[in-house]
């Protein structure tokens, strides 16, 4: 699903360089569960970013899906961005002066869907992840973890081929951690690829493997 040669990406410092990827090279298959590990400073974010196409400034090849990444305009690859990728942030990222409903609703507006089959997908979605008593409420009416819950059924609404998470539990307790986790495996086992960046080890283990990085180099694949 993804395919990724000698990516790289550096900031100008004084006369040189700072590299904050170097020569990342790996594959990730459709269906994997993976886990990006690493002390802060790493490069995971940034990867992550750069696997979303939120960052475009960095050198290598990156095949999504066969497509040349690479080779693509920035209009092209929010395109394809759009199409096939799901975002899971640590702060969430819900709009404030949106309701749950609204929230969800964002993402199908992208899309080539007609408003009633966008009511029915919303409905069910907030069905699907018990939120339908929230469906009218503002983000700032919600607790931490009924945010994030918000913020993955957001990510997961268009169904998407690939999600993306960046510390999704950071900001949890455990018991909701745990829940956002289950989520996880049972998309995953659905068929959704993901990959997410932690530092808890408990949850990196609901991957099938965990790729480390270090100073910007994969450490371990």
């Amino acid at each position: 699903m993804i395919r990724l040669r000698n990516l790289e990406k550096f900031y100008p410092m004084g006369v040189g360089k700072y590299f904050v990827l170097r020569q990342i090279t790996m594959d990730i298959e459709e269906g994997e569960f993976v886990t990006i590990m690493g002390p802060s400073g790493a490069g995971k974010t940034t990867l992550l970013c750069i696997l979303g196409m939120l960052d475009g400034a960095w050198s290598g090849e990156y095949y999504l899906l066969d497509q040349p990444v690479h080779k693509l305009s920035l209009k092209q690859r929010a395109e394809l961005n759009k199409q096939y990728i799901g975002f899971v942030f640590q702060q969430y990222h819900l709009l404030d002066g949106l309701t749950v409903a609204e929230n969800l609703d964002i993402p199908l507006s992208y899309r080539d869907i007609k408003p009633s089959e966008r009511q029915a997908i919303v409905a069910d979605t907030l069905d699907r992840f018990r939120i339908v008593g929230k469906k009218d409420l503002f983000p700032s009416q919600l607790s931490g973890g009924q945010q994030q819950l918000v913020a993955v059924a957001r990510a997961v609404i268009a169904n998407p081929k690939l999600i993306l998470a960046d510390e999704p539990t950071g900001n949890l307790h455990s018991s909701q951690g745990k829940e956002i986790m289950e989520l996880f495996k049972k998309l995953n086992e659905e068929g959704t690829t993901i990959i997410q960046v932690t530092h808890n080890e408990t949850w990196a283990a609901y991957s099938h493997r965990i790729i480390k990085l270090a100073d910007g180099w994969i450490v371990k694949n």
